[in-house]
């Protein structure tokens, strides 16, 4: 799948929200690597587990999935020589415990959850290991019983160190007239007293330390020498021997390398599919029906990312329309239905439960391709257009039938007209390939397109013009109207810029998509620029219309629509114009153009103001657009004429 298009259906989002039901770190890998999947046997196999982990969620009991604290380290040093640690064992008894208590809970549990109940069969409780760790280990330390020469030891210890204290005792009533302080005290693991420094000589023994201001020196006794370093002797035999007990244990749990990694690997498959159930839960997740027909029915639907705050929204595709053109206000939702129908058809196809209501289906798709937001880039200089005309280009290099492409404000961020006819020639093209396709756009002509064209539908997002409030409901059958008028009024735009507004839109849908506005002008030559309406174009003919199309066009050339004086609209200047030269052999037009005089295909121009609702009867245009040519030649006659009148006059 498009790792873009999942970008921009914030996919990303939904695996960070899984991520906070998941309690181990393999289970947090496995949502991490989650992607949609495209065999439908496959994606049915993974809603039915996390149907069942919702179910078993749902009886109240907690599913113990173990944490795996401390065993990812484990199962990377098994082998590699290091001995595995007291608190390395205490981390695996109690990873053993959970794996037992795990394996149990699941055969508990075969009757509501088939399934995944049936994954604990491949299991281990690996008893032997477990109770060998738990007799040689307790509290973090290795007990006696480990091994019959520690406890030898460690009662050796013991001995020595009674003997020690009775030593010491006896010290401390023999030099306690000369002690600091009447406490026993250790440097260096060595027992010793403190002693006045004044005193010192009078001890027999090693000086070890002395205390800050000087005055206190910590000597250990020659009588207690012997017993110490007896006693250290011991201390390393204990450590050696407790080395040796962890020793064997690890030698033991690597043959159990194998079962212990399998039951990580379930434990981790198990945290995936409890998180799953969870966060269904959380979003009111249900199942659907699976097709690969390109049929989606969502009944209730919502965001999963926005939840109940969101109006539930009921969409149909795939039956007898395969191209659904969504129409309506600004915020008025079309973006976030289009959004929730992608989001929600890569979320199913990864196993995961979504917000709608029973019965819904979702269709099994091969790719899903977006083209969502202006995707401007200042660091590599892409336009609106631009980026949408790249995104489009990719989109159509891989849509098929088993494509379910979702585009947003078609036919924007470049010329009205000719972004209209490039958008109906995509859709005709997407449409040929048989892809699942759904639009959002302001345009009439995408939606009269869409009315008379059998395979095509459309769509509106309600909207309240009293409140000016959208009601983000989706009303499929009927086109809707981006409601300009309705907002600019409501906003304070004055009622006669809104009437006049009204006029000229009529204007241009009652006389064929040809916008022919009148108007009153101070400027009778037209010259000064004005900008104008972006007019609207017919979207190009189906293959059935081409012969009438084409012996249409040859009729507009040999008689031209446009007249000396016309006003006229340039779409691809985005600019507006006087006609000064009326059309020739090659169908071209004079326009002029502030002070530019251009000369411009007639099919590349636009009706805008009549020369006769411009200028006065009388007016003569011929002489107010003649060429320069002719203009010159006049002035020229002009003049000469004028030099010879007055040679005439001069007296002989």
């Amino acid at each position: 799948m498009n790792p873009f298009a999942l970008n921009k259906l914030e996919y990303e989002k939904i695996r960070t929200d899984l991520e906070r039901f998941a309690v181990s770190y393999l289970g947090i890998e496995y949502i991490r690597k989650m992607a949609p999947l495209t065999q439908m046997k496959a994606i049915r196999h993974k809603l039915n587990e996390t149907e069942e982990a919702r179910i078993l969620l749902h009886t109240g009991a907690s599913v113990p999935i173990p944490s795996l604290e401390g065993v990812e380290m484990i199962l990377e040093l098994l082998g590699t020589g290091y001995v595995l640690s007291e608190r390395d064992f205490g981390n695996m008894v109690q990873y053993l415990r959970s794996c037992r208590q795990l394996i149990q809970y699941m055969n508990a549990k075969s009757g509501i959850a088939p399934t995944i109940s049936s994954y604990a069969s491949a299991m281990h409780e690996l008893r032997p290991l477990l109770s060998e760790i738990e007799r040689s280990i307790h509290g973090g330390r290795v007990v006696d019983q480990a091994s019959k020469d520690l406890a030898k030891i460690r009662k050796k210890i013991i001995v020595t160190e009674e003997r020690i204290k009775r030593k010491l005792d006896s010290l401390m009533s023999r030099y306690k007239a000369i002690m600091q302080e009447s406490v026993i005290s250790k440097r260096g693991g060595r027992y010793v007293l403190p002693i006045k420094k004044e005193h010192r000589k009078l001890v027999n023994g090693s000086i070890l330390d002395e205390s800050a201001s000087g005055q206190t020196v910590f000597i250990e006794p020659s009588d207690l020498q012997g017993l110490q370093v007896e006693l250290n002797l011991l201390h390393s035999d204990e450590a050696r021997e407790e080395t040796k007990v962890l020793s064997d244990l690890t030698a033991l749990t690597e043959q159990y390398q194998f079962e212990l990694r399998t039951n990580a690997d379930t434990v981790g498959i198990y945290d995936y599919i409890i998180a799953r159930g969870k966060y269904a839960i959380s979003i009111g997740g249900r199942n659907v029906h699976l097709n690969q027909e390109g049929f989606i029915h969502l009944k209730s639907a919502v965001h999963p990312l926005i939840g109940s705050s969101m109006v539930p929204l009921d969409f149909t595709i795939g039956n007898r329309y395969k191209t659904l053109i969504i129409t309506g206000p600004n915020t008025g939702g079309k973006t976030s239905a289009i959004k929730t129908v992608g989001l929600i058809t890569v979320m199913v196809q990864s196993g995961l439960l979504v917000p709608v209501a029973e019965d819904s289906h979702c269709a099994v798709f091969d790719e899903v391709s977006v083209d969502i937001g202006d995707g401007q880039s200042l660091e590599h200089a892409l336009s609106t257009f631009s980026a949408h005309i790249r995104n489009i280009r990719d989109i159509l290099q891989t849509a098929g039938r088993s494509t379910l492409v979702l585009l947003d404000e078609m036919a924007s961020g470049t010329d009205p007209g000719e972004g209209v006819g490039l958008s109906i020639a995509i859709l005709e093209e997407l449409h040929k390939r048989q892809a699942t396709v759904v639009v959002t756009t302001h345009f009439t002509e995408i939606k009269n397109f869409a009315e008379r064209t059998p395979g095509f539908e459309n769509a509106r997002m309600e909207f309240d013009a009293e409140t000016l409030e959208p009601l983000y409901r989706l009303r499929i059958g009927e086109a809707g109207h981006s409601y300009a008028f309705v907002i600019a009024a409501k906003l304070g735009i004055p009622e006669a810029i809104i009437a006049r507004s009204r006029e000229i839109t009529e204007a241009g849908i009652s006389s064929g998509n040809t916008a022919v506005v009148h108007r009153e002008s101070r400027d009778p030559v037209g010259l000064e620029e004005s900008s104008s309406p972006e007019l609207p174009v017919l979207p190009p003919a189906k293959p059935n219309e081409l012969t009438d199309v084409k012996a249409s066009e040859d009729e507009a050339s040999s008689s031209s629509p446009f007249h000396l004086g016309d006003r006229v609209y340039v779409p691809y200047l985005k600019r507006s114009g006087t006609v000064y030269e009326t059309i020739d052999a090659r169908g071209n037009v004079g326009v002029l153009i502030q002070k530019d005089r251009m000369r411009i295909n007639h099919k590349r121009l636009k009706p805008y103001i009549a020369a006769e609702d411009l200028y006065p009867d009388d007016y003569d245009l011929d002489i107010v657009f003649e060429s320069k040519e002719n203009r010159k030649k006049r002035s020229i006659m002009k003049r000469k004429h004028i030099e010879g009148l007055e040679i005439e006059k001069k007296p002989e």
